[in-house]
């Protein structure tokens, strides 16, 4: 019987962390020994050197559009779970079952339930295509869909497939780890270099086999790094644990990719204190602050690109409205490096006649799940506040979520797009990003969101799904300066674009010029790059580590969230919590938790003697 199942990725991730006791990317040291982690990378080298693709002439492999529908079809295959789950954390693939299936009417069911798909991954162990049905089905789909097959098993299947024209990825080796980078070729997390060691038909012969490069980041484990998995466990575990029972924050999640490689990926706690549902590591997050970079910033860097907005320019050459005012010669650069002269914030208030209980037309705002503002709040309220408040000392650094504000406005004139659609178009859906993005209770089932502040002053609710942010809430949840949500996976892969200089999966998305340029340090009053933050020699205890380079940019988010890049180390550093949840509590700050676990990320690459930064993956 043919099954598939919407909620595969579920199923795929717990299997997942069961086959990680060989010591993948996120699983406590104490669940395996040294002996098993040793297996694991041994059998991982046997599996690049044995893994060979073939019939790659059109260069299909490894894939580089992900926008595509593209769905997996398992016909036996022991290690599909494994397969499936490592095609997910590149971009959204659906599963599908035929174990079992013989007949040629049944094959055609699936042919039908595949219409839509654009690409399908035929996973199948050697004796799957002793069935003719097998055999037919897959020519007649490569007929008018991309297909690649990925094989194990017995080469015998090779004398099969000489009519076959749809690349191969074959390893004569059945096992979870073969599965694991099988997975990870297809989309060029890992490279191909594997040969055929004797000729197996007239058309598959002794040395064939195509050659392909790492275009994405990988998945693997510490020791392939020469970093030991304990010396980042252990310090990272202990520092989460403080933060849980300290209630700075019922849980989170801690990623670590250090030269393109996922090396540590781990949740820790619970979305809350009575520890009802634990964290995952594929939990939504909302980013509060660090939307400032991963949306905002990087929307203007594209648009900065297409000389659609000139850094010297005022904004008053992009906004009219702001022509008359005090902000209308306040230039772009300026803004960005938040030493225009704006004020930190300025008061929104919420008269009782721009909210409603319920949606309607004249109310399409949603705040949370029974507040709703009214359509023209930004123009009537927000806008005249933005355009009146007070300009001082210009050139001076005054953090300010203004600058988001104006910036928006500015990406949204010059675009022609709303900012969340913006960024979604030309950065996180053809990266393969699934959860990024703004409103995502439009995307995804509320329990995989972590929920934020008990609100009692304005919405009145546990803010779960809707931005913690109120001035960002006032905007329908989307805004400049926070609204964005995310999984720590996503923000992995938007950051080694950045550090790859602005390419990722075979795409330019910025030019290295353009990255380097609002990512450094441009400012003489302050550590900030262009909208990113930035190393501070002068911070007592290192900011945001002590022993971060000076290189360092990213973002700190007002939840509990950051992303720091540091190109001397090749090293990206995620970490997400809720820390204001259920009322706003600065235990996190005060314990530097963001802050000690980066430390320990260096400490553990330096005692590693791989403190030296390599060439950032490119693709």
């Amino acid at each position: 019987m043919i099954t598939f199942s919407l909620k595969a990725r579920l199923l795929q991730f717990s299997f997942l962390c069961l086959i990680t006791l060989l010591g993948f990317a996120g699983v406590s040291p104490n669940e395996n020994n040294k002996k098993e982690k040793l297996t694991w990378l041994q059998q991982h080298k046997q599996a690049a050197a044995a893994t060979v693709l073939l019939n790659n002439q059109s260069g299909l492999v490894p894939l580089k559009d992900l926008q595509q529908k593209i769905a997996s079809v398992n016909l036996g295959a022991a290690n599909s779970s494994e397969f499936d789950s490592l095609l997910n954390k590149y971009t959204s693939v659906s599963s599908f079952s035929a174990v079992g299936v013989a007949s040629d009417s049944a094959f055609r069911s699936l042919s039908d339930d595949l219409k839509f798909y654009s690409t399908i991954i035929v996973q199948a162990p050697y004796n799957a295509f002793q069935k003719v049905a097998a055999l037919t089905f897959i020519q007649s789909l490569q007929k008018e869909k991309q297909v690649i097959l990925a094989l194990t098993g017995d080469a015998s299947v090779l004398e099969k497939l000489d009519g076959f024209t749809a690349p191969i990825v074959w390893s004569e080796n059945e096992t979870p780890v073969t599965a694991n980078y099988m997975a990870q070729l297809l989309f060029g997390g890992v490279p191909a270099n594997g040969k055929l060691e004797r000729t197996y038909s007239a058309k598959f012969k002794k040395g064939d086999g195509y050659r392909t490069s790492a275009i994405r980041i990988k998945y693997s484990l510490p020791e392939e790094l020469g970093i030991n998995s304990a010396d980042l466990h252990e310090p990272i575990d202990s520092i989460l644990a403080e933060m849980i029972q300290e209630q700075a924050a019922p849980g989170g999640v801690v990623m670590v990719v250090k030269d393109g490689s996922v090396i540590f990926n781990k949740a820790y706690g619970a979305h809350t204190y009575d520890n009802t549902r634990p964290t995952r590591i594929d939990d939504i997050f909302d980013l509060a602050s660090v939307t400032k970079v991963s949306a905002t910033t990087l929307a203007v860097m594209g648009l900065y690109e297409q000389q659609k907005i000139n850094l010297d320019k005022p904004v008053g050459t992009y906004i009219p409205s702001t022509l008359g005012s005090t902000k209308a010669e306040l230039k772009i650069k300026d803004i960005l490096l938040h030493q225009a002269g704006l004020p930190a914030g300025v008061g929104l208030p919420t008269p009782a006649d721009y909210v409603s209980k319920t949606y309607s037309e004249e109310f399409p705002l949603p705040a949370a799940d029974s507040v709703f503002i009214r359509k023209d709040y930004f123009k009537e309220v927000v806008w005249p506040r933005m355009l009146n408040a007070k300009v001082t000392a210009p050139g001076k650094y005054v953090y300010s979520d203004l600058t988001m504000y104006f910036l928006k406005e500015v990406v949204e004139r010059q675009s022609e797009q709303p900012l969340n659609d913006f960024v979604l178009q030309n950065f996180y859906a053809p990266l393969g990003m699934q959860t990024a993005g703004f409103l995502p209770l439009a995307r995804f089932e509320k329990d995989r969101i972590v929920p934020t502040e008990n609100d009692t002053y304005f919405r009145k609710t546990l803010l779960q799904g809707y931005v913690h942010d109120g001035g960002a809430a006032k905007l329908g949840g989307v805004s400049g300066h926070a609204g964005l949500f995310s999984t720590a996976n996503d923000l992995a892969i938007l950051y080694q674009m950045l550090l790859n200089g602005g390419t990722y999966g075979g795409i330019e998305y910025l030019s290295p010029k353009t990255v380097q340029l609002f990512t450094s340090r441009q400012s003489s009053v302050s550590r900030r790059g262009l909208g990113f933050d930035g190393f501070d020699p002068e911070s007592k205890n290192g900011y945001p580590s002590k022993l971060a380079s000076s290189s360092t940019y990213g973002h700190t988010g007002y939840t509990g969230t950051c992303v720091w890049v540091d190109p001397a180390q090749n090293l990206v550093y995620i970490f997400l919590s809720n820390r204001v949840y259920p009322k706003v509590s600065n235990k996190l700050i005060s314990l530097r938790t963001r802050a000690r676990v980066q430390d320990a990320i260096y400490q553990a690459i330096e005692k590693s003697g791989k403190a030296s930064a390599l060439k950032p993956v490119k693709g």
